[in-house]
């Protein structure tokens, strides 16, 4: 038998997806015309969305969905230590999802949570965009975003200010005399990498300093065999950058070790910075300077704002937290 989702609807009615979920879940917001036209094809085709099927049912899950790109991530750890704790209080369980910012990985895990009536999701996305709110809402899943999120008013979000942070860790290698600075970074489509290198750029400019002085290396992931890699490739070009400003801790970690291997004296002949303050950031060979953001209380606070949605004066908010740079060793 074939499943008839959202898509579905839309098609019989000629409308978007997104018009499909307003109807669904803020029918205030269409027209009577377009109400009417999409509430016949709902009819028509036999669509139960997943929250009516709750409410007919008068169940509902104990199970929050913990959506993350890579639970190998020390930061994503904490992030997931920090709701874990806030929920089990609450008498909730956790379901965590590694997606590797797969969209179909992402999509099956999300189908599977809707299915088993799950609270809701706290979630980084592979590929945020409106019509992915609408579809992840119509399934009856409230969501709480770990990304930064100002284009989604009306939707709960927890981010860090990934740009103030950057800016901080190139200031920091600027004052220091470095005139030539490597960024390493994961997946450029992703939010952080494009904050953190729009952050990087704005300390340049700040500084009146030609953008030709950051050189970008972008990886395919956020883990210390990239790091290694980029730094190879550092290397390997033979551009002397005196200094490398790494996107997380897990990329610093594996520059070091290539400077290491090339026998590079740390900070000395290459100064390295990382992002996230991941504990073996401290404990390191050499201690690494890295831009701290608060990973459990930004996991935590997520949880909060899911559960917070229960209250009748609810309203979304959009949470950023200050980063701070932690002084090491390293540069």
């Amino acid at each position: 038998m074939t499943t008839i989702g959202i898509k579905d609807v839309a098609l019989r009615a000629g409308v978007s997806i997104a018009t499909v979920s307003n109807v669904l879940n803020r029918p205030e917001k269409v027209s009577p015309p377009t109400r009417t036209r999409v509430e016949e094809a709902i009819t028509l085709l036999g669509y139960v969305p997943n929250a009516a099927a709750r409410q007919l049912s008068g169940t509902r899950g104990t199970t929050v969905g913990l959506v993350l790109f890579d639970v190998r991530n020390p930061f994503l750890t904490d992030i997931a230590r920090g709701a874990e704790d806030f929920l089990h209080a609450a008498g909730l369980t956790v379901t965590l999802c590694n997606t590797d910012v797969l969209p179909d990985k992402e999509e099956r895990y999300l189908n599977l949570l809707a299915q088993n009536n799950a609270v809701g999701v706290l979630v980084t996305p592979a590929d945020l965009s409106r019509e992915w709110v609408d579809q992840l809402r119509a399934r009856g899943l409230r969501v709480v975003l770990l990304d930064s999120s100002d284009n989604y008013p009306d939707v709960c979000s927890v981010a860090v200010d990934d740009v103030a942070g950057a800016d901080s860790a190139v200031t920091h290698l600027l004052a220091r005399g470095h005139e030539r600075i490597a960024f390493v970074t994961g997946p450029l489509h992703m939010r952080q990498s494009q904050d953190r290198l729009a952050g990087s750029r704005q300390a340049l400019a700040r500084a009146d300093r030609p953008a030709d002085t950051l050189q970008v290396v972008e990886t395919a992931a956020f883990t210390v065999d990239n790091g290694r890699r980029a730094g190879e490739q550092l290397l390997a070009a033979g551009k002397q950058v005196s200094a490398v400003f790494c996107a997380n801790d897990l990329l610093a970690l594996g520059v070091m070790q290539t400077a290491f291997r090339a026998k590079l004296g740390v900070p000395d002949e290459l100064a390295v910075v990382g992002y996230d303050d991941i504990h073996s950031a401290a404990t390191s060979g050499i201690p690494l300077t890295s831009v701290h953001v608060g990973g459990y209380e930004l996991g935590s606070s997520a949880a909060r704002l899911l559960l917070d949605e229960d209250r009748p004066d609810h309203e979304h908010r959009r949470l950023v937290f200050p980063p701070s740079l932690i002084e090491r060793n390293s540069s």
